[in-house]
C-alpha cells in the first residue's frame, strides 16, 4: 500500500477490539483480524492507480462491504470516492 494513506474510523477501530475481546485473542490477535480484512486489498492496490487513500470503517471490519477508494486526479488533487454497496441497503442508511 506505498504511496497511499490508510485511514481507520474510530467506529472500525472499536469494531477491531470487539472481534479481537470476542475471539479472545487479545493484541495478538488484531494483526490477523486486520490482514484478513485488508488481505484482498493489498493484492489489489498494487494494480489500481491513483490511490489516495484506503479507508475502512466498521463495515468492512464486520465484512459486509470492502474497504473504501479514494482517488487522486493527476495534479494531486482527490478525484473520486470509490464507495462500496452495503448488503441489503442504502449506502449511508
Amino acid at each position: 500500500m506505498e504511496g497511499s494513506e490508510l485511514e481507520f474510523r474510530e467506529e472500525a477501530l472499536r469494531a477491531v477490539a470487539r472481534k479481537a475481546m470476542l475471539r479472545k485473542t487479545g493484541a495478538r490477535g488484531l494483526r490477523t483480524i486486520l490482514e484478513t480484512v485488508l488481505l484482498d486489498t493489498m493484492y489489489d492496490l498494487p494494480s489500481l492507480r491513483n490511490v489516495a487513500k484506503v479507508v475502512v470503517d466498521d463495515s468492512v471490519i464486520e465484512g459486509t462491504t470492502k474497504p473504501y477508494i479514494v482517488h487522486r486526479a493527476d495534479e494531486g488533487r482527490v478525484a473520486a470516492i470509490e464507495e462500496p454497496r452495503r448488503a441489503g441497503g442504502s449506502l449511508h442508511g
